[in-house]
């Protein structure tokens, strides 16, 4: 039989025992967390918005380490004492500590963050920068390796990496001329052999053991953010038959 949760057995901030799926937060401090996370929570809590409703020091709190306007509306700042148990439609839920660090990571990944970190919007669209000394959770689509570079990484499996300059792009020319990635291009079909994320230098590269992306609505977001800075009438054009010829693959239509 399966052990039944109680305050008492769920210990310090951990896995909850025997599940990967689901983190227990011991909660004594505030904690950024992405809206939707909250499973269930013993003791005393609020989750207030970080758009709305802030007072005093809270408010200080999110003036100084948050940093990233696009994604303001994801997340909230869980406040309060007690058990605080989190997960994300059943993947995995790892802890992760920065020392003095730099961590850039896919912001569908992560989960939530210590207020002791700073976070940042990345220059890569997607993803977001964690800076500091802290503890931070996110979520992977099966368990993550660590590798160092240099190493080439499919973008759908990258999770983030910590203190290495941001990745560039790599085309295999061989493959995007071949046969097999024009009959996989002709139903909208992309692949880690066409196109890889190049690193280089000193630091580590977190890889999920999946090319399946958890989800792609932040990216959605960073997309819109940029349009909102300014982008011609053309561009605009140009954009809506991209989206018309990929949705028309995807479709197959």
């Amino acid at each position: 039989m399966a052990q039944i949760l109680n305050p008492m057995n769920l210990g310090e901030s951990d896995n909850i025992p025997g599940n990967s799926y689901a983190y227990c937060i011991d909660l004594t401090k505030p904690w950024f967390m992405r809206k939707g996370a909250m499973i269930a929570y013993y003791g005393q809590m609020s989750f207030k918005a970080l758009t709305h409703g802030l007072e005093g020091h809270l408010m200080n709190m999110v003036a100084r380490r948050f940093s990233a306007p696009l994604f303001t509306g994801d997340y909230v700042v869980a406040e309060g004492h007690g058990k605080l148990v989190i997960g994300d439609r059943g993947y995995d839920i790892n802890s992760y500590d920065l020392d003095d660090g730099n961590l850039t990571i896919r912001a569908a990944n992560l989960l939530a963050f210590e207020p002791e970190l700073s976070l940042k919007q990345s220059i890569v669209p997607g993803f977001l920068t964690l800076i500091g000394t802290g503890k931070f959770l996110a979520s992977s689509n099966g368990p993550v390796i660590f590798a160092e570079p240099p190493l080439r990484v499919d973008p759908e499996s990258l999770v983030g990496w910590a203190d290495c300059p941001s990745p560039s792009h790599h085309y295999d020319e061989n493959w995007i001329n071949g046969f097999l990635a024009a009959g996989a291009a002709a139903f909208g079909v992309n692949s880690g052999e066409e196109r890889q994320f190049d690193f280089t230098g000193a630091g580590t590269v977190l890889i999920q053991s999946s090319e399946k992306v958890m989800s792609d609505s932040m990216l959605v977001r960073t997309i819109e953010g940029q349009l909102q800075s300014g982008i011609t009438v053309p561009g605009l054009q140009r954009l809506q038959a991209t989206i018309t010829s990929q949705l028309a693959q995807q479709q197959g239509y």
